[in-house]
Parts: C-alpha cells; sequence; structure tokens
C-alpha cells in the first residue's frame, strides 16, 4: 500500500446536498494541491447519471468561519451561492455559467451556512466578522439582499438577524418562510457542551419580531434543528445522555435509544437526519463503534433498520423521498449514495477513489474494549496484514498507536488507507476512543473535563499495554502518533509515562499556555473545560504542557507542521524541536510551507507518510521496503 496511492486518483469528499432534484458535493483534490471543488450530478436519468465540476478551475470552495469551515454552498433556481477560499467572499454563478460574480465586500469577514430565503429574495448565512485586528472576531446571523447593490463597491447590504451571542449556526426557515431557527451558544462552552435552540418570528419582510430559546442551555447540547416537509421542527439533544432527536412539541426522543444520533460540530453544515416525506425520517446513529441507518415512521413511532455493508455515514440530506449522504465501509472507499425509498434501493453516485485497489491487502477493523482504573475505553484494532507477506513465528509486530484529534471527536471503522498504508507493512495499529470522545454518550465525553492530558494519555497507554498483554505487539516497539489535539496526547504520553519507543506529532500542541493565549475563536475557550479556566488556573497547564518537562522526554520523536497554521503554530513545534536538539535525543522536523492545520496537497501527504516510515525505519533499525524521502535526524546515534 504506497503512499501514492493515497493520492492518486483519491478526493475527500464532503457536504453532499440535493436541490432542486440534483446532487451536490464537495471534492477535496489531493492531486489539485488540496483544492475543493464543488460537483453536480444530473439525476433526471437514473441509466445515466451525469457528473460535472461546476465551480472553474483553479477556484476552490472552502469558507474560514471557525477556521474549519463548512457549509460553504448553497444551489437554488439554476444559481450557485458559494464561498471562495481565496479571499472569503461569497459568489453567485449560473449553473450554466463560468463566471462568478461577488455578492460580499472584500476585507476580514467570513461565511457560513448559506441558505437562501426565496420569497424575500435574500441569502441567510452565519457571518464571523473579524475586521478588527485588536477584538475577537463578532458572530451575527445575517441576510444579504440580492437586490440593490451598494453604489460604492457593487456589493449587496446585509441586515442583522441575530447578534450578542459569541457563536451562530444552523439557521434554518419553516416551510411558510414566518418562522427562522437557529443555534446560538456562548463562551467557554463548544457546541458539544451547551447550545441553545432559538426560534425567531418573522414579519413579512423577514425582519425579527420576537426571538425566543426553545431548547437546550446549561448542560445540553442541540444539534442540527431543521423543519420538516409539514412544519415541524426537529433537533437533536443530549438531554437524556445520548443524542437522540426529538421534535419540538414532546420531550419523548422520536427514538428512544443509547445510542447518538449526532456528532461534534466541528465544522458547519453538519447533518445526521433529514425528511423522505411528511412522516418519514431518514437518519444515521452510532452505537458500540459502528454507524447504521434507518428510517423512522413518525406517524406510527416505528423505526426499521436499513441494510447497508457501510459502518460510517455522514452528511445526510433528503428531499422528495430520496436520501442522499457520504458513507465508507472497512472494505469500501468513502461515495456518494443515493436511497429511494419507494424502491428501498441504495445507488452510487460517486466514488473518492478511481484507483484500483487488491481489497485481500485490507486489515478490517476489529472493535476492542479494555479496562483503566475501572472505567472502560473503547477503540479499533488493526492487525497487521498482508497476502505476500508473514511474521516469523517468534516475533511479535511493532504497533502504532492513532490518537484522533479534537480531542472532542472519535475514530470510525471506515477504510482509511492511512492505517492500512502501516497495516500491509507489518504493523499492528490501535485506534483508540479514549476518554472524551463521542459516539457513547454523554457521560463518557464529559470524562475528559479537567482531565485533559490525563486520562486521555492513560488511555492511550493502556491500550498499548492490553495488546502487548493479548500477545499482539512487541513491548520493546510501540509507537504513538496523532495530529492536532491528538499530537498533543502524543507529545504528553511520551514526556509522562514509558510506554512508548517513539513517537510521530502532526501539528501537536506542546505548550497548552501557548495555545490558551494563541489560538482562534472558536477554541479560544475550549481548554476552559478540558483543563482549568484560564488564565486563573495557569499552573495546572503548565503542569501538564511536555515542553515545561522535557527532560522526561527521552525517546525519538518525529514533528509535522504546516507553516501556515492558524489552530496550532508552528512555534509549538519548533520549541520542543530544538528542546530535544539541545539534548541529544533523536529528532526530526518535516515542515511545508503552504500547509495550514491538516495537509491538503498530495506532495504533502506522501511527504508526511513516507518521512514516517523512514525515521521508523531508522530508529528500529529495520530495511525500508521503498526509498524514502531523505529526511534528516538530529542526532541519531547510539542505540535508540
Amino acid at each position: 500500500m504506497t503512499a501514492n496511492l493515497l493520492t492518486a486518483g483519491n478526493v475527500r469528499l464532503s457536504d453532499a446536498r440535493l436541490f432542486d432534484g440534483n446532487a451536490y458535493w464537495l471534492e477535496s483534490r489531493p492531486a489539485e494541491k488540496g483544492r475543493s471543488v464543488l460537483v453536480e450530478c444530473d439525476l433526471s436519468d437514473p441509466e445515466n447519471l451525469r457528473v460535472r465540476d461546476l465551480i472553474p478551475a483553479p477556484l476552490s470552495v472552502r469558507s474560514k468561519a471557525h477556521e474549519y469551515g463548512g457549509g460553504a454552498y448553497t444551489v437554488a433556481d439554476g444559481v450557485v451561492y458559494f464561498v471562495l477560499a481565496a479571499d472569503q467572499r461569497i459568489y453567485r454563478m449560473a449553473l450554466d455559467g463560468q463566471t462568478p460574480e461577488p455578492l460580499t465586500p472584500e476585507g476580514a469577514y467570513h461565511y457560513a451556512d448559506l441558505q437562501l430565503d426565496r420569497q424575500r429574495n435574500r441569502l441567510i448565512c452565519v457571518l464571523e466578522d473579524a475586521s478588527d485586528p485588536e477584538a475577537e472576531p463578532v458572530a451575527r446571523l445575517i441576510a444579504i439582499g440580492l437586490q440593490d447593490r451598494d453604489e460604492h463597491d457593487g456589493t449587496f447590504q446585509y441586515t442583522v438577524l441575530a447578534e450578542g451571542a459569541d457563536f451562530y449556526a444552523s439557521p434554518g426557515l419553516s416551510p411558510d418562510g414566518k418562522q427562522l431557527s437557529f443555534l446560538q451558544w456562548h463562551h467557554p462552552n463548544m457546541p458539544w457542551d451547551a447550545t441553545e435552540l432559538m426560534l425567531a418570528e418573522l414579519d413579512e419582510n423577514g425582519t425579527v419580531q420576537a426571538s425566543q430559546q426553545i431548547a437546550g442551555g446549561t448542560g445540553e447540547s442541540v444539534f442540527q434543528p431543521q423543519w420538516s416537509p409539514a412544519g415541524d421542527l426537529y433537533y437533536v439533544s443530549d438531554k437524556n445522555n445520548w443524542w437522540n432527536i426529538y421534535w419540538t412539541g414532546s420531550d419523548t426522543p422520536v427514538w428512544d435509544k443509547d445510542a447518538e444520533f449526532a456528532t461534534p460540530q466541528w465544522v458547519f453544515g453538519m447533518s445526521t437526519y433529514g425528511f423522505l416525506d411528511r412522516d418519514t425520517l431518514f437518519c444515521t446513529f452510532t452505537q458500540n463503534g459502528r454507524w447504521q441507518l434507518a428510517n423512522i415512521d413518525l406517524k406510527r413511532g416505528e423505526h426499521r433498520l436499513l441494510e447497508h455493508p457501510g459502518c460510517d455515514f455522514e452528511s445526510i440530506r433528503c428531499a422528495q423521498n430520496r436520501a442522499l449522504f457520504i458513507g465508507s465501509s472497512a472494505t469500501d472507499f468513502p461515495a456518494v449514495y443515493l436511497y429511494s425509498s419507494e424502491s428501498g434501493q441504495f445507488r452510487t453516485v460517486a466514488s473518492s477513489s478511481s484507483t484500483p485497489v487488491n481489497r485481500e491487502c485490507f486489515s478490517p477493523a476489529q472493535p476492542i474494549t479494555f479496562e483503566k482504573n475501572g472505567r472502560e475505553v473503547h477503540g479499533f484494532y488493526y492487525p497487521p496484514h498482508n497476502p505476500g507477506y508473514r511474521g516469523a513465528p517468534d516475533e511479535k509486530p511493532p504497533l502504532i498507536v492513532f490518537g484522533h484529534g479534537g480531542p472532542t471527536g472519535a475514530t470510525s471503522a471506515g477504510l482509511n488507507l492511512k492505517v492500512q498504508y502501516w497495516t500491509s507493512r507489518g504493523f499492528g495499529i490501535l485506534d483508540v476512543n479514549y476518554s472524551g470522545s463521542t459516539g457513547y454518550g454523554r457521560a463518557y465525553r464529559d470524562r475528559l473535563e479537567n482531565n485533559w492530558g490525563i486520562l486521555d494519555v492513560e488511555d492511550v497507554c493502556a491500550g498499548a499495554e492490553y495488546l502487548v498483554e493479548q500477545g499482539l505487539a512487541d513491548p520493546n516497539r510501540l509507537l504513538i502518533k496523532g495530529g492536532s489535539a491528538g499530537g498533543y496526547t502524543v507529545l504528553a504520553a511520551l514526556t509522562f509515562h514509558n510506554t512508548f519507543s517513539a513517537g510521530a506529532s502532526h501539528y501537536g500542541i506542546g505548550d497548552l499556555t501557548t495555545l490558551a493565549q494563541d489560538t482562534h475563536k472558536f477554541e479560544s475557550r475550549y481548554l476552559d473545560k478540558l483543563v482549568g479556566p484560564w488564565p486563573g488556573t495557569e499552573t495546572i497547564y503548565r503542569q501538564r504542557s511536555p515542553i515545561n518537562h522535557i527532560e522526561q522526554l527521552d525517546c525519538p520523536v518525529i514533528f509535522f507542521q504546516g507553516m501556515e497554521d492558524k489552530v496550532v503554530p508552528p512555534s509549538q513545534a519548533e520549541t520542543m524541536v530544538q528542546a530535544l536538539r539541545e539534548r541529544g535525543i533523536p529528532v526530526a522536523y518535516i515542515t511545508f510551507a503552504e500547509e495550514g492545520h491538516g495537509f491538503r496537497s498530495a506532495s504533502s501527504i506522501q511527504k508526511a507518510l513516507e518521512g514516517e516510515l523512514e525515521f521508523y525505519s531508522r530508529i528500529f533499525r529495520f530495511p525500508l521496503p521503498q526509498p524514502g524521502p531523505g529526511i534528516e535526524i538530529d542526532n541519531l546515534e547510539g542505540e535508540h
């Protein structure tokens, strides 16, 4: 499984939607330096699906709102509205056109969750105003009129629908256009901590007459409010510990189930359910680490599981007895699927990969549960597997423990070539849903409150030790890798524990105090609950920052860093690298000049994988199966 295979002919699919009978989605293309392309599929002829790019090259569709973006386009009446990555302005273009026209002014403005108000000819969206460099960006819910242009810059004026909260998301118009629902939340909460579902009454001109909170609040996370075709407002809430779906007219879930019908709202425009018709809801939920699909009959209160080989689903959108979504299985690449409630059949609309792959090389995920200090911890184990090779009978395989980002997030069992790259080379992989991960109820998620850098680190170490006890890993070749918050877990595990022999930090955090003082608005108060309120608990921040205990880190580490990263600035990695160099610890530092928080271009993805493999190969003195990129490793002497 080569590094080139991860990018050649492969794309990342996201934000699938149904508009006016056709399907749309975004493709992030590594071969085009991560350009995010809006794609349309004409569904009018089921036997002859026609797919085309909507936005001409080299234009890219991406929002920087909250830095992670999402909800960057909408389509209506033969026109596409989208956020252009290059300047973050909203543009519109006829579906049969080639020249977009700007709707919003130049400046430090970010937009997301675009939705057309047809009745009033205006575009409703979230605005993040960062025009004042000395102040925190201001969030508003706005409506951009599409009739009268400003005589000075030719853009359209907007009116404010809601302001005063720190964050807004998920605006939705009722079918009659008389009500507007939306989410808001306030520092120090993240959207999975506490959100408020608001309902505003609109007059004929779309002016807000009154607004009230109808769900959510302290200790309750509300996700994806959505209007049904019948004009009823639904939403997802975790008020019973599990993210279940509710109707605003009842305190009882439409399906009371110990399962999660939502996922952490890191980006705008996320969707886990939709309405096939007035009485039928199509949804996805996760239970015991596996996502499933189901239909819910709202009138009868009945539910039915749907047979699909996938185990990971996202971006559910429904209209007129059809559902569009992105799904993947343990052996199938992510793809855009279309479901018809009339036939009960699924159809593949587009795949994320056009590269032929020998599926016999894949190592399917095996769910595992282990204990640490009396608490259950979950994850997925991937044994080393390659039909062309076998390990020596007296040798246990090296193990790489993955720590997912977030830390509020989760890993899944869907096909991930970044896992298969390693298992096809003889490595075992443990992908840990450590305490604080989503998918196992609010109580599991809240475990990490005030405990980041403690429980997550204990869990990844315990997982590696558990596999050693099971005879599935070599105790002298235990490795750990992770990105972003997962990178912090890596550095903390290597600093404060002696479980692992080496590690890889991808744009990871070494200094919590720097992160608390130098990050973007969305996450600026995130650590208040994970670590403690800043600066009142500064002592704890310093205690848990690996950079302040560098004398305890005595094993090799490789760092990967995007130089345009605004979430975790390069200074985080550079401080750690310099400290390790001064102590004579083997260290490598690979930078990517044009990358931000996460790597999008093909060359970056390949260089990171091959560099990490070469690093481990040198550390453990085993031969490379293919030429590496020639990375430089400082202080690689002696028995490491």
